[in-house]
């Protein structure tokens, strides 16, 4: 008896130290955590980006409220939004970068003041001036046809901008959509040692919301559920930055319907014992999202585990992410990384469909797309960018299983953030590795 109890109190607080929340920054930490990485970043990062791209002048220009999304990350944490008309300019002299404020005041600690509105008021001729004091040979700003987020100067601020430039500086305008990418896809080491962090929260909410103390079988629904993550990140402070989803699959003769994930929210559903349940969850935090897909099973009376052909289908959906992560090289495409390992997943005699994406300041991040949902044959542009070292990505796919027991094909759908650098990929904080159980059996092993 009384190594039964021990035993149970072991596990009991094995169980609890594996789901404590880790520590939460206050606001004030996170700023001065951000701050710091901006400054690093500015140092360590821009000059090999704006080198590598050729470019020697980067001008950034937002109005309040109409931010660009890289103009965004180089404010300082304590700016909410650009202010008035807020113009920074990035200048490199060949041995070191010029970081300007073409404006009244300061722009954080890394853009200094270069504007004296009793000297030159005009805020557009003061930028011109800026540029001919300096003669940079290519001047990008940030205008793309494909990159969502390397097109943020507004139409009327490149127009304004070729109306004050000399027809010389017009001729030395090139798109900086490749510094745009650069400069958001890389991570830093200091950022990746809290982004570990990052995703231990996001794995212990995501834990909490699939277990006994948010689940009732036979009462609670899926949106019961969604709308717990909702309240429990708000209550933390933070944010998320998509709408959760939780769905169900069953021993029923409704099959899965592939687009219901993609293109609407699943109805209302009673979660009941036997059911495979399905989450996808992100959080912003510190200025960096998580994009994480995990998988419950629920248990039937008298169980102890989930069916063998359950995790059997999970470890399938495991071997297509191992299959698409070993495909990881600097310098591939998305789309050459997209074939091949769809590929090779097939002749093991697998069903994998995968859409997998940077991720980082923002949650669909910047870099190279390896497949859409709907676009496995490569996707134009995006998935042709090159896979760089220090980045981020949403390990992000599923694999669809027959179930013979169920008599129809099941999609294990899983999604876990990685990091890719010079010794290879890893996950930020280790992946799922099996099914979460609801409830947990708290007496098994105990012999």
């Amino acid at each position: 008896m009384k190594k039964l109890f021990l035993s149970t109190a072991l596990i009991l607080f094995a169980f609890a130290l594996k789901a404590q929340m880790p520590k939460i920054l206050s606001l004030k930490e996170q700023g001065t955590v951000r701050d710091k990485w901006l400054v690093e970043k500015v140092e360590t990062v821009l000059p090999n980006l704006m080198r590598r791209e050729g470019v020697d002048m980067w001008i950034l220009i937002s109005r309040e409220y109409n931010e660009d999304p890289v103009l965004k990350t180089m404010l300082p944490s304590f700016w909410l939004s650009a202010r008035r008309t807020t113009m920074l300019v990035i200048y490199d002299n060949g041995e070191s970068l010029e970081t300007l404020a073409c404006a009244r005041y300061n722009v954080g600690d890394v853009f200094k003041k270069a504007w004296d509105k009793d000297k030159e008021p005009d805020q557009w001729k003061r930028l011109r001036e800026i540029i001919e004091e300096r003669n940079p040979k290519k001047i990008a700003v940030n205008r793309s046809e494909h990159f969502g987020l390397g097109d943020g100067i507004s139409s009327y601020h490149y127009d304004r901008l070729m109306e004050v430039l000399p027809q010389k500086y017009q001729d030395r305008i090139v798109s900086g959509d490749k510094l745009c990418i650069g400069w958001l896809e890389t991570r830093i080491e200091s950022e990746m040692v809290v982004y570990q962090q990052i995703m231990r929260i996001a794995h212990v909410i995501i834990a909490e919301g699939l277990s006994d103390k948010v689940i009732q079988a036979g009462v609670s629904t899926t949106d019961d559920v969604v709308w717990y993550y909702r309240n429990r990140i708000q209550e933390m402070g933070m944010i998320a930055w998509f709408h959760p989803t939780v769905d169900i699959q069953r021993a029923d003769p409704e099959s899965f319907e592939h687009l219901r994930s993609f293109s609407k929210r699943p109805e209302l559903q009673v979660i009941m014992p036997g059911d495979l349940l399905h989450i996808d969850f992100g959080i912003t935090y510190c200025g960096l999202n998580t994009d994480t897909q995990h998988n419950a099973y629920v248990l039937k009376p008298g169980e102890t585990d989930a069916p063998a052909y359950l995790k059997e289908a999970f470890k399938k959906g495991k071997r297509v992410m191992d299959i698409l992560t070993d495909e990881f090289q600097e310098g591939r495409s998305g789309n050459d990384i997209l074939a091949s390992a769809l590929q090779k997943g097939k002749a093991e005699g697998l069903k994998p469909t995968i859409y997998t994406h940077p991720i980082g300041y923002h949650g669909h991040g910047a870099g190279p797309t390896i497949g859409l949902w709907d676009q496995q044959g490569g996707v134009p542009h995006k998935g042709d960018y090159p896979l760089y070292y220090n980045t981020a990505y949403s390990i992000e796919l599923n694999t669809a299983v027959y179930i013979d027991e169920w008599k129809k094909e099941v999609r294990m759908m899983m999604e876990e953030d990685g990091f890719f650098h010079e010794s290879g990929f890893y996950y930020i904080d280790g992946r799922q590795e099996g099914l979460y159980l609801i409830p947990r059996p708290l007496y098994q092993n105990q012999r």
